[in-house]
């Protein structure tokens, strides 16, 4: 049987494989009373609160959203992209207006999330000239007068 993780690769007899399940059970089990302390408490809070530490968390150790963090990760328009770009792979409802405020940020969520125009955005993209070029061509795909953007 070959195994997953940490020994991937190794192809272990029957015994060994009853050996490793139960090392990892156990080690599951201590990781989850661990977890459930205190102070462990109190740390995935203060984690929480630090928009690039749960960033981070939710990124390299949950693999996935961490919805007690999200308000804190929403409050900051490179990392609130980032997640939605890299943690969700989709929209971040709760931080497009933060994003949206970031003209390069709210740009690349309009061509790389939302795949097309993001009108809630647009006074603030058309304000960077570098974005408003970006977002004419690479979003509209046409001139963005509005925006001071006449030729592509």
């Amino acid at each position: 049987m070959e195994v997953a993780g940490f020994f991937k690769g190794f192809v272990l007899e029957k015994k060994s494989w009853e050996i490793y399940n139960l090392i990892m059970k156990t080690l599951t089990k201590i990781i989850e009373k661990i977890n459930d302390t205190p102070v462990a408490k109190a740390e995935f809070r203060k984690i929480a609160k630090d928009p690039k530490d749960a960033y981070n968390y939710a990124r390299v150790v949950l693999h996935g959203r961490w919805p007690e963090a999200e308000k804190y990760i929403a409050k900051d328009a490179d990392l609130s992209f980032d997640y939605a770009y890299g943690v969700i792979g989709g929209r971040f409802p709760e931080a497009e207006s933060t994003i949206a405020k970031n003209p390069t940020r709210a740009f690349y969520y309009a061509k790389l999330i939302l795949d097309g125009r993001w009108p809630d955005a647009e006074k603030y993209i058309a304000k960077d000239t570098e974005s408003a070029l970006l977002y004419a061509k690479y979003v509209l795909r046409r001139p963005w007068p509005e925006a001071g953007i006449y030729k592509l």
